[in-house]
């Protein structure tokens, strides 16, 4: 490796993509989409628990890796290129709801049918997944997170601009209502 692929920052990265990071720096596209094969399907989870929607997941996506694309000369190596790309995706989450809820009049939450708990046996990981869909956007968002991604509330109060506060209490509620939708006691959720 020659001295022109050395980054102007430090990178928690593995070599190969520190190299291919570098050569995106430069405008190589090739190299971008290394980045981006190797980050798609960890994207792309994300993006489907916090919308439930496949299709919608596709999008937002897609969205976060042109984003991610464009500020690409903006990157300064503070943090690792998946958790850049993960404040992109979730960013590009949030920007689709703004988007939709613009399009769409907001239906109220029927608390108790999000309760309503999987039919008799233990829940798999299908039934965990539909449970999830299920949350509101918030609890979901926070669940998904915290309890999935392993962000601390810091950090995901940050992507998502509320208060710590607000994802402590986010977090417990989604955890409450998966809980009951999967019919365990509240401490196995």
């Amino acid at each position: 490796m020659d001295g022109s692929n050395v980054l102007p920052f430090p990178v928690a990265a593995p070599p190969d993509e520190a190299e291919a990071l570098a050569r995106a720096l430069r405008g190589d596209v090739r190299a971008f989409e290394q980045i981006y094969r190797r980050h798609l399907p960890q994207v792309y989870a994300l993006c489907l628990r916090m919308t439930g929607q496949p299709a919608l997941a596709e999008d937002c996506t897609q969205e976060c890796f042109i984003a991610a694309w464009r500020a690409l000369p903006g990157f300064e190596g503070r943090s690792r290129v998946a958790t850049w790309l993960h404040r992109i995706a979730v960013h590009a989450v949030l920007n689709e709801r703004r988007t939709r809820s613009r399009r769409l009049q907001a239906t109220p939450l029927d608390e108790e049918a999000l309760a309503a708990p999987v039919p008799a046996g233990e829940a798999g990981t299908a039934d965990v997944e539909a449970a999830l869909a299920r949350l509101p956007e918030g609890a979901r968002d926070v669940v998904v997170l915290v309890g999935l991604h392993g962000y601390t509330h810091e950090e995901t109060a940050a992507m998502l601009d509320i208060a710590v506060g607000t994802s402590k209490a986010q977090l417990h509620r989604g955890r409450r209502l998966l809980a009951a939708q999967l019919g365990l006691a509240e401490e196995q959720a």
